[in-house]
């Protein structure tokens, strides 16, 4: 069994909680790894929470779908042999406005504003899913903000045996924005194992 996370968030904080969510959700669940990992920044309502950060986690066995937990914007893609599948939703005001069918013009501009982060998380705002996918990519947001969709696609398509290559592929193609400015971009390629031990894809 395999837990892998991503914490996007300061430094030392985003390492120590990443090691806490991916060491407690094979043992619990993905979400009570979440959970876990939140408790090192939890406070009260009141008071401004520093460290913070959002988080996603994946735990995969052989033979078993893969469940991933996740709360803020890291997100979850799922390689299903043909096409690139999102399969986690952001947690943020803008993905809030366009599912309550607010214009996506409008709703683009609030996609920086994240709903829910570690400090606040609960067992309500920490999303949970099976996937069957036998390549599972965990990223943080400045993946999909610096690279379109279509390619991040084309890159799993070419590296999908590799999953090291294919990682550190789709961190060279991250670029920055109109003002220059670029994100970190942190991969996690999680590859399903065979019933036999072998590696997957």
């Amino acid at each position: 069994m395999v837990g892998a996370a991503i914490v996007d968030g300061i430094a030392r904080f985003a390492q120590i909680a990443a090691e806490v969510a991916s060491r407690v959700g094979p043992r619990k669940t993905p979400t009570l790894g979440i959970l876990a990992a939140a408790e090192l920044a939890a406070l009260p309502g009141t008071v401004p929470i520093t460290p913070d950060g959002v988080a996603v986690l994946a735990v995969a066995q052989p033979g078993e779908e893969t469940g991933i937990a996740w709360t803020g914007d890291s997100r979850v893609y799922g390689w299903d042999g043909e096409q690139l599948v999102q399969r986690s939703t952001d947690h943020t005001v803008g993905q809030y406005l366009r599912v309550n069918g607010i214009p996506v013009e409008l709703a683009k501009e609030h996609d920086n504003w994240i709903r829910c982060s570690l400090g606040r998380a609960s067992v309500a705002t920490v999303h949970f899913a099976r996937i069957a996918d036998p390549l599972v990519l965990l990223t943080s947001d400045g993946v999909p903000d610096g690279i379109p969709h279509a390619e991040l696609e084309r890159l799993v398509r070419e590296h999908r045996g590799e999953p090291q290559a294919l990682a550190d592929a789709i961190v060279a193609a991250t670029r920055g924005n109109e003002e220059g400015y670029r994100d970190d971009a942190t991969v996690v390629v999680l590859a399903q194992p065979r019933m036999d031990g072998t590696p997957g894809c």
